[in-house]
Formats: C-alpha cells, sequence, structure tokens
C-alpha cells in the first residue's frame, strides 16, 4: 500500500513538472508587464504592417547579436533594464510566437511604436496596437496564463507584478504638433488639450488597476523640444523647442497630479510616478558628468543634427554610440536608457520619483 502510494506521488509530480507548475513568486521573479509607445516597443511592430518600425540595421548593432530586434535602440531599451533589476529575462513582445508555456509566467511587452493615449494618435502610422488594444491583450494574456497556472496563481502573479506604462509624448509630436493647423490644435487650445489627455489617460489606468495592476510605474513625457527631430525642425541656434518644451511643462505636472488622486481613490500607493523628462534633462543639459561628448545630435540620421527621416543603413553613424545621448531622431541610446533606469533605481528625491524609488518598491513588495 505504502508503495503504491509512492508511485502516485512520484507520477503526480513527474506530470507536474512536464506540464509546468507555477513556481512561487517568493522563488522566482516577480512578472513584469510592458505597456507604451516606441521607447519602451520590444519589437511588436514587427509583427505588423506599419512604418513604425526598427527590424532593420544598423537598429541593434550593439546588441550581443548585433541584429535588430524591434526595439528603437542601438541596443537595450528600458523595459530591458528594469528587467536585469528584477533579476529576470526580458519580457517577449506579445505578438512573439514564442510566447508560450513558462515564459507567460515572465510577463509580456504589449507596447507598439507610434501609439498615443488618444487613438487617434499616430494614424499615419496605421496598423499599430493602441492602448485599448494593448489592454485587451493584457487581459487575453491572463486567460492564457490561467490556463496554465490557475485563476487564483494568476491573480497573485498579476497582481505582485511590476507593470511600466509609458505614453503621451505621441499624442504632442504625432498628433497635436504633426502638422500645422492639426485637428486636435483646431479644436483645443494646448492647456485643453493637455486636461483632456489626462482625463484619458485616468481612465486607462483605471482600466488597468481593474485589469489587477497593483504597482504601475508611469513615466512622464521626455523634454519633447530637445530631441533631434525637433531641433532639426524647429531650432535655429540648437535651443529646445519652446512650444514642445511648454507642453511637457503641462503635461507632467497634471500626470503627478492624477497619479496622486488615483493613489487616494484606490488607498494605496499603485501608481508610481516617474519624471523622465527631468531623467533625460540631467544629461541634456550636461552630457559631459554622464560621459557623453553629445546630447543635440542624434548618433544615426541625416540632415539638421542627424534628425530628420529614419535611421536607415543609408544614415550617417556615430563609430561610438557611448558617446552619444540618442541614437536616433527620437530615442535614446543604449547608455541613456542604462543611466534612466539606474535613476529609477536610487534617485532619493521625489522630483524623480513619486512616492518611491524602484529599489524601495522591490524591497517593500519583497515582503508581501
Amino acid at each position: 500500500m505504502a508503495t503504491s502510494f509512492i508511485l502516485i506521488a512520484r507520477t503526480i509530480l513527474a506530470l507536474l513538472m512536464t506540464f509546468g507548475t507555477f513556481v512561487p513568486q517568493a522563488e522566482a521573479a516577480r512578472a513584469f508587464f510592458v505597456f507604451g509607445d516606441s521607447l519602451v516597443d520590444n519589437g511588436n511592430n514587427n509583427y505588423l504592417a506599419t512604418t513604425a518600425r526598427a527590424d532593420s540595421p544598423p537598429y541593434g548593432i550593439d546588441l550581443p547579436s548585433h541584429r535588430p530586434t524591434g526595439r528603437f535602440s542601438n541596443g537595450r531599451n528600458i523595459p530591458d533594464f528594469i528587467s536585469e533589476q528584477l533579476g529576470a529575462e526580458s519580457t517577449l513582445p506579445y505578438l512573439s510566437p514564442e510566447l508560450t508555456g513558462q515564459r507567460l509566467l515572465v510577463g509580456a511587452n504589449f507596447a507598439s511604436a507610434g501609439i498615443g493615449i488618444l487613438n487617434d494618435t499616430g494614424i499615419q502610422f496605421i496598423n499599430i496596437i493602441r492602448m485599448y488594444k494593448q489592454l485587451e491583450y493584457f487581459q487575453d494574456h491572463q486567460n492564457r496564463v490561467t490556463a496554465l497556472i490557475g485563476a487564483q496563481q494568476t491573480k497573485q502573479l498579476v497582481n505582485r507584478a511590476l507593470v511600466l506604462i509609458t505614453v503621451g509624448g505621441n499624442d504632442f509630436v504625432n498628433n497635436y504638433y504633426l502638422v500645422p493647423f492639426s485637428a486636435r490644435s483646431r479644436q483645443f487650445s494646448l492647456p485643453d488639450y493637455v486636461k483632456y489627455l489626462i482625463s484619458e489617460y485616468k481612465k486607462l489606468l483605471t482600466r488597468l488597476y481593474n485589469l489587477g495592476a497593483r504597482r504601475v510605474l508611469v513615466t512622464g513625457t521626455g523634454p519633447l523640444g530637445c530631441v533631434p527631430a525637433e531641433l532639426a525642425q524647429r531650432s535655429r541656434n540648437g535651443e529646445c523647442s519652446a512650444e514642445l518644451q511648454r507642453a511637457a511643462s503641462l503635461f507632467n505636472p497634471q500626470l503627478e497630479q492624477m497619479l496622486r488622486q488615483l493613489n487616494s481613490q484606490f488607498g494605496s500607493d499603485v501608481f508610481v510616478g516617474v519624471n523622465t523628462h527631468l531623467m533625460n534633462d540631467d544629461f541634456i543639459s550636461n552630457p559631459g558628468a554622464y560621459g557623453f561628448t553629445n546630447s543635440k545630435v542624434a548618433c544615426c540620421g541625416q540632415g539638421p543634427y542627424n534628425g530628420l527621416g529614419l535611421c536607415t543603413v543609408a544614415s550617417n553613424l556615430c563609430p561610438n554610440r557611448n558617446l552619444y545621448a540618442f541614437w536616433d531622431p527620437f530615442h535614446p541610446s543604449e547608455k541613456a536608457n542604462g543611466i534612466i533606469v539606474q535613476k529609477f533605481m536610487t534617485s532619493g528625491s521625489t522630483k524623480y520619483m513619486y512616492p518611491m524609488n524602484l529599489s524601495t518598491i522591490m524591497a517593500l513588495d519583497s515582503r508581501i
């Protein structure tokens, strides 16, 4: 009888190992979910018929494979560096056919280059994963995880996951300011447009909470008027675009205020505001302090400040990417992305992160 019991127990254990039993979160890296635009896209747009893509050289030139992956970077992007801090492998794009089985438990990246808070942002890119669809995919992902480990374990995985959302910049550069007298600029003054964006963003974050997210890093917009693309179009002597800087200066404080309101509403520090404007501005205004020799000219591009058009094999390409704050006309270099995430981790000032930095979040959440 005892022998039969042991055999049955061994059989059950073997089946659990074969079909991938859930690893308790205390023993495994926490799941990580990413939403947003090209700053955090890990390659979803590779699977879409869109011009907003980074799947051709020289993108990815500094990755170990030296091959493009769909990241808008010469190497790793912000989610990659955060995954390293979590002790986990990088999340796969949700549309990747490799996202199956145990890899579902690591999390997923739903981000898509070109999208914004508003559904009409990035319409020129046609087929991109807008925010409402990213949230639908998050629900679908949970259904797939439930089939693997059950509903209760899935709820725990999602509740304990770290979430990153980066969206909003395109609502200005690829919508309100895309062309003179754009539809949105005729509809709204800039202050009223920002209020509208914040109100729509609040709905998205509330939906994210209702889908189970309980620890969400929410980045503000960077210094929109200082990226090489805007310098090429709007700057005469290398000065940042005052109008786009004004947009960021209106948006970011209202975003922080809205996050405080949501946290008060939910009775917990669910949403953590990340002041990426200040983080980026640190090395744009003082590049030498971070080992950069250039914070105005993109490494890869053409025209003034290498800020016109796309980064392609025909573009100007700097020989040492570590000396450039910007990789292409819009996106930070791998080195800059790493610096930004270090500020996520170590910033001791609520000017950079409110109400706490990522190291504190990880320490607090490890006790739960």
